[in-house]
């Protein structure tokens, strides 16, 4: 076993007597030690409970024959952090979970790991984390929050309650309905209940075959969602207990591979996932090293249907409907109809194939998820645009496109989030304007803040069809509307979206894959000589280093130190 190295031989001894201060006894050391990566914190709806779930996944080990070693890694909630300098750490945090999982794992030689996340940048830190380590690991997640209802019934969530904003300050709905949205839009813990980011990269580990069947739909603090915890429990400890020679076949890099890759990419575009996951999948390549690019999503978008359309995509459906309907084990299944939408041969963590593990699966109510004959459109949801203001690519979640896919529309400049808002506010945006936030990237903000409250208040205020929005930032996953967000190269590294100036026209055409500003070249290289982009002043010496170290989004914003 791996942890021999801190266990076994007489020159072991002082290690032994620091486990057995743990309260390890002499049965414990021929035992394989499982890590229990947990992301408990009490300030997010989706970990406040992760203690209890990690006693009920301890508990489990050691019945099965195995040591636990629970650790815990920090989380940022991005709702609370939204709309202020708070979510300048929330990208950031990523790199740390990731960096914290290496060294706890490497540092004490554990054997295997049960890692359990459930919201936002949690989930891809704790999986780069898990590839840099590459031994056998389990990810169950915390599991989906339940929908909320107005008082008079109407299905909501958080995206509900950002919109309500927008709609308060429009006087569209009164001081009391804003009251009743908010005391309701979250009414348990559990990751957010639409497709968000956080249900988007749950959904996504099924997918990629590191996590169970029902990972990204069962709901929290169920009994059906306890099971599940069990189970992950055992399955690691089952692989734990194999001989070093089958037992390595579960190294997290045989597992989440290439095709592990492409099939989690289809997965989000049949289900319209967040655009942040194109985000975090790229980051996720490069830690298990395999070759996919940016411009590889639009090949797999031209070929995958949209078959579920999951709130905020302008839907009431939430993840536990998707649940009911047959999960994502039956959005799969139904994708496998046609061919090479999903690679069914790649291995599972549980020890079947991807095609073994849905063989029985199928759709229960096809209101809730379609057949691939009767899709939400006949490309994914999520597509790349290129042109002069995106040499590098930008994201859009075609899924939640309110208005038009082609759009023509004067540039309305802001150099931040708050700069926005306040112009949102304040009427400086108008229909057939194309709302541009900039220095927002990973290098410019630093940290490529979420665009939630300032997206929120258009739809909120009705100009959600009327106007469309472009940023080197990003976007929530409960984002909706014409939102183009990753601009890459940002401006804070030279990009066009820096040297943009209001009443410029810009051009997006979705199905062609086209973000253009119609200016001439001549006019570019003016704007150019005398271009300085803005350097935000930092006082925060972490950001210092984030900002010193981080490429831009189309390489997905991971740190780079050579």
């Amino acid at each position: 076993m791996r942890s021999d190295i801190v266990k076994k031989g007489h020159n072991r001894a002082p290690h032994r007597s620091l486990f057995r201060a743990t309260g390890l006894k002499d049965e414990d050391f021929d035992k394989p030690f499982i890590g229990v990566a947990n992301s408990f914190i009490e300030i997010i709806p989706g970990h406040f409970f992760l203690d209890k779930v990690s006693d009920i996944i301890k508990d489990e080990i050691r019945k099965a024959g195995c040591v636990p070693f629970e650790f815990n890694t920090i989380g940022v909630d991005d709702g609370i952090a939204m709309g202020h300098d708070g979510m300048l750490f929330s990208l950031p945090s990523r790199e740390i979970i990731a960096n914290s999982i290496e060294t706890v794992m490497n540092a004490h030689k554990l054997d295997a790991m049960i890692a359990i996340p459930n919201c936002d940048k949690i989930v891809p830190g704790m999986i780069m984390g898990a590839l840099r380590v590459n031994v056998p690991t389990v990810f169950v997640s915390g599991g989906p929050m339940a929908k909320g209802y107005t008082k008079d019934g109407v299905p909501i969530d958080l995206a509900t309650a950002f919109e309500a904003v927008g709609k308060f300050e429009a006087g569209e709905i009164t001081e009391a309905e804003l009251t009743d949205i908010e005391c309701n839009a979250c009414p348990s813990g559990g990751s957010c209940s639409g497709m968000f980011t956080a249900n988007s990269m749950n959904t996504l580990m099924e997918a990629m075959g590191i996590a169970l069947p029902g990972n990204g739909t069962i709901l929290a603090l169920t009994k059906e969602r306890e099971e599940l915890y069990r189970k992950a429990a055992r399955r690691v400890c089952e692989i734990a207990l194999m001989k070093e020679e089958k037992s390595v076949l579960y190294n997290i890099r045989n597992i989440l591979n290439e095709n592990a890759i492409r099939n989690a990419f289809a997965v989000d575009m049949a289900m319209g996932g967040s655009s942040n996951t194109v985000l975090h999948m790229l980051a996720i390549a490069k830690e298990a090293e395999v070759d996919f690019n940016l411009e590889d999503i639009n090949s797999i978008s031209k070929r995958v249907s949209h078959i579920a359309k999951i709130s905020p995509s302008l839907s009431t459906i939430h993840m536990q409907d998707i649940d009911k309907a047959g999960g994502v084990s039956a959005v799969m299944h139904e994708m496998s109809k046609r061919g090479d939408d999903i690679l069914l041969d790649n291995p599972t963590i549980t020890g079947e194939t991807l095609k073994e593990r849905i063989a029985n699966a199928k759709i229960v109510d096809t209101n809730i998820i379609h057949t691939i004959d009767n899709p939400y459109s006949a490309v994914g949801g999520l597509a790349i645009l290129y042109g002069n203001l995106a040499e590098q690519g930008a994201v859009i979640k075609t899924a939640g496109i309110t208005g038009d896919r082609v759009f023509t529309g004067t540039a309305v400049c802001f150099n931040s989030q708050d700069e926005c808002i306040t112009g949102i506010l304040s009427g400086k945006v108008k229909a057939g304007n194309v709302v541009v936030i900039r220095y927002e990237g990973p290098r410019g903000g630093p940290g490529m803040q979420e665009m939630l409250s300032p997206t929120s208040l258009i739809m909120g205020m009705g100009l959600g069809d009327k106007v469309a929005l472009i940023t080197d930032g990003r976007f929530s996953g409960a984002t909706r509307g014409a939102s183009i967000g990753h601009v890459s190269p940002e401006a804070a590294e030279g990009g066009m979206i820096g040297l943009l100036e209001d009443g410029d026209e810009i051009h997006i055409d979705v199905d062609q894959y086209i973000l253009q500003v119609n200016i001439s070249d001549e006019e570019v290289a003016k704007r150019r000589a005398n271009f300085t982009p803005i350097i935000k002043p930092l006082t925060s010496k972490w950001l210092k280093q984030y900002r010193a170290l981080v490429t831009n989004a189309s390489s997905g914003a991971v740190l780079e130190a050579e």
